[in-house]
């Protein structure tokens, strides 16, 4: 997990691209089967990335809510333990074609929850249904998979900040990640073929089977240090410590699906939802 990109190596980046003449032309991995999935849908935020999601139950008609990383927050990262609830802001999202060209904004008045406990996630209530977006911009939101991802599967990590897409397989689950002050759930832990970068966060991990989201990208270790911040490590139910060197991870998103009600509104309260609930 990187903070959000403000400055650091990510905008030396974009600095030395710029001055260098480099076109920001959307980069794609090696197709590894008719299933790969484009941008269309995929946002950029101005730190992050993210993708406008459709819940088991979201109908047209609702607010469309756009997926991305708690650590991406304008606001800055949430401590662990602390949870964001229906909490007001302003914020854009340049949403991307199915090619990666910018379609347009779409804008959000409220972050309808965010943590970094147990999970790493936000998702924004933006000021647009999914019926305006589809009439506006001609582009369908990303589902999200209600089931637990499949170890072995072919995934792809599509970053709206980088216009760049990922793909790998899912290794396996990290029963605890753990880094720094936060310790997440039952990780999506990739194949090394996925070498996300900063500015990746928030990333769609989106199995290519079936086009649905399964996952959120958030993290990876990146000097080999052992539970650091940008250097997560594995904790197995005995309490064994893995440091996995370069290896990235996400943070599965099936768990959303019961935790939002009609009209895409927050229940925490919902008889399966498991997500944190603030402090009372």
């Amino acid at each position: 997990m990187r903070k959000p990109l403000v400055s650091t190596l990510a905008a030396a980046l974009f600095g030395a691209a710029a001055l260098a003449g480099i076109a920001a032309a959307p980069a794609v991995a090696a197709d590894h089967g008719k299933g790969t999935p484009s941008f269309e849908g995929t946002v950029a935020l101005s730190n992050c990335s993210g993708s406008v999601v459709k819940l088991k139950h979201s109908k047209p008609s609702d607010p469309a809510l756009v997926l991305s990383n708690g650590h991406c927050l304008q606001e800055g990262m949430p401590g662990a333990g602390e949870v964001v609830v229906n909490k007001k802001t302003s914020r854009d999202f340049t949403l991307l074609n199915a090619d990666g060209s910018d379609a347009g904004k779409i804008h959000s008045d409220k972050i309808a929850y965010a943590t970094m406990t147990d999970t790493d996630i936000s998702l924004y209530e933006t000021t647009s249904t999914y019926k305006e977006i589809k009439k506006k911009y001609g582009i369908d939101a990303l589902k999200l998979d209600a089931k637990h991802p499949r170890q072995g599967r072919d995934i792809t990590v599509v970053s709206g900040y980088w216009k760049e897409t990922f793909s790998c397989a899912v290794d396996g689950f990290a029963h605890r990640l753990k880094e720094a002050d936060w310790t997440w759930k039952d990780s999506i832990r990739y194949t090394m073929a996925c070498q996300t970068k900063g500015g990746t966060s928030g990333s769609p991990v989106i199995d290519d089977r079936t086009g649905k989201v399964v996952g959120v990208n958030n993290t990876h270790n990146e000097d080999g240090e052992r539970c650091t911040l940008n250097n997560p490590c594995e904790v197995d139910k005995s309490g064994k410590v893995t440091v996995r060197y370069l290896n990235a991870y996400g943070q599965q998103t099936y768990l959303i699906n019961s935790c939002f009600g009609r009209g895409n509104q927050l229940d925490l309260d919902a008889r399966r939802c498991a997500l944190p609930e603030p402090a009372k």
